[in-house]
């Protein structure tokens, strides 16, 4: 069970609904066929009063952990949108595995179509608020491949804070050129639509390929092949906050 985590009563069928992500009706269906125990014991009334903090919930002999928010790290594709819902476009929210679905996840911030990298789903509102304010300066790095090589002149733009198509003034951004001249590093500390691209239009320059590699502090799991996910555990979260 969280700890600390102040949850407070809640009834039965609607934790398993929250936390198992299915409807309210089939929870108490899992209710009435005995399939849940409470601390050990059968649970048998749909409207129970528990504390997740305290109390032990068991559904089909699989313990319910309670989580008041989930923060998922996902290395999106290209050709995925981040959007909760989409008629012809294949969504973000599609490709997290059922065990860590659950009723309003987003994707806090968004990438472009064809973006690859670190999306971040959620259903903690005031976390997406303050990771996208830029008062709260949480950077976000992106490993781009230009058409042409960067050049020291265009790392002294990026730094300066450049006006771009449509009169936009971006923030001062930190470009890094790696070993291969047409690959670089971007870091920004706002998110305007198409920045990255944008700004190396700026320069003369054209984005071939771009990928998020970074938030906050908060890399992106190598181990993560694209389009596979996992949960962010409670200690990654202090270095989303953190810069590196």
């Amino acid at each position: 069970m969280a700890k600390g985590s102040n949850a407070g009563n809640l009834r039965l069928d609607r934790f398993l609904s929250n936390q198992l992500n299915i409807s309210r009706n089939d929870a108490k269906e899992l209710i009435k066929k005995r399939l849940v125990t409470v601390n050990g014991q059968t649970a048998k009334l749909f409207d129970m009063k528990i504390n997740p903090d305290t109390d032990a919930v068991v559904s089909e002999g699989r313990e319910v952990v309670y989580r008041k928010y989930i923060y998922i790290m996902l290395n999106k594709p290209a050709g995925v949108i981040c959007a909760t819902k989409d008629r012809l476009t294949e969504t973000v929210l599609e490709l997290i595995p059922p065990e860590l679905r659950r009723q309003g996840l987003f994707p806090a911030g968004r990438l472009d179509k064809d973006t690859e990298g670190f999306a971040l789903i959620t259903d903690d509102g005031v976390f997406a608020h303050e990771i996208l304010s830029p008062k709260k300066h949480v950077d976000k790095k992106y490993f781009a491949v230009l058409e042409k090589p960067a050049t020291e002149s265009d790392v002294e733009a990026f730094a300066s804070g450049m006006e771009i198509d449509g009169g936009d003034v971006c923030q001062p951004a930190l470009m890094e050129i790696t070993d291969n001249p047409n690959e670089v590093y971007i870091t920004l500390h706002e998110g305007m639509f198409h920045q990255v691209k944008r700004m190396a239009e700026a320069v003369g320059n054209k984005v071939t390929y771009l990928k998020r590699v970074q938030i906050g502090g908060l890399e992106l799991d190598e181990k993560l092949g694209l389009g596979e996910c996992r949960e962010i555990l409670h200690n990654e979260m202090e270095k989303i906050y953190a810069k590196k």
